[in-house]
């Protein structure tokens, strides 16, 4: 990876500085690189402008626009961008766990950023919710100048809590929701999936668009120990010693289950379930959410 899209790499990530910098450079990589892929249509105009549709005046056409990317786009109307946008992350003990250049939280931190710095640009209200087994933090949706700046020192100042309790806060949120508008989750999800699948649904039934951004360590994907090893819960301090030769196939067989049952369940309720590691570049999780934005949140 060269160039702009090498920003996106974690390891690039944790030398730089503030989250501030951390997220502009994210987004601005990924949206040049877009400009310069055959994804024209989730390009630097994804912020101004949609895709004409059959009963657009024409004359609201951008005909420059078309000769750039050979696609009929229009210029969005105000209410179309005015979107409420709520970015809920994990910040639990076990999120504290990190394998490479960046933990599971540190990660979710910078997607958070670049997530809420990338709304900003598309003028959508955005909002933020921090939780462990409590809300530990929270700012209301917002377009006001200035308010991109609180998130981010917001999302700076977070470190690992308590334990996880992903339910209790969503139905929190859920119930205190006004209008309908997008929630994105950002979890290790290291909590009794009916439960989670459960809060997740209580979005959907008030009316909300739901994405869920499922965060792992690279070795929690592919469990690489070789020797006897001693794991500890960073939730609950228990320890158990054992040989990763005869448990990693069980160990490997639980977690697919667990995935195909998020991405299963979530799916036929129409909630987008994106699996992430955090030592992968965080693209997948931005054309995640622009995908999903694009089909007309």
């Amino acid at each position: 990876m060269t160039g702009q899209g090498a920003l996106l790499d974690p390891a690039v990530l944790a030398r730089l500085g503030s989250l501030d910098i951390k997220a502009r450079a994210i987004v601005e990589g990924f949206l040049s690189g877009l400009h310069r892929s055959p994804f024209k249509g989730f390009s630097v105009e994804f912020a101004e402008y949609r895709q004409y549709i059959p009963g657009d005046d024409l004359s609201t056409i951008d005909w420059k626009v078309y000769g750039r990317s050979d696609r009929y786009y229009v210029k969005k109307f105000e209410e179309e961008t005015n979107l409420a946008c709520h970015l809920v992350l994990d910040v639990s003990q076990s999120m504290g766990y990190g394998s490479g250049s960046l933990t599971k939280l540190e990660y979710g931190a910078c997607l958070a950023a670049s997530l809420g710095y990338l709304m900003n640009r598309q003028r959508d209200a955005v909002g933020l919710l921090a939780f462990d087994e409590e809300i530990v933090s929270r700012l209301p949706t917002s377009v006001r100048p200035g308010h991109l700046h609180a998130l981010l020192v917001t999302l700076e100042r977070l470190r690992p809590g308590a334990r996880t309790n992903v339910s209790k806060p969503l139905h929190q949120l859920a119930d205190a929701l006004t209008k309908r508008g997008i929630v994105v989750l950002i979890s290790d999800l290291f909590d009794d999936p009916e439960q989670v699948i459960k809060g997740l649904k209580h979005f959907r039934f008030r009316g909300s668009e739901v994405i869920v951004f499922h965060v792992l360590d690279a070795d929690e994907i592919h469990f690489p120990f070789e020797r006897a090893t001693r794991f500890e819960d960073l939730e609950t301090r228990d320890e158990v010693l054992a040989i990763p030769a005869l448990v990693r196939e069980h160990y490997l067989q639980q977690l697919d289950a667990l995935i195909t049952r998020y991405r299963r369940e979530l799916g036929a309720v129409g909630i987008d379930y994106c699996l992430l590691d955090t030592s992968k570049p965080l693209d997948l999780a931005l054309m995640a959410y622009l995908s999903s934005r694009g089909r007309g949140l």
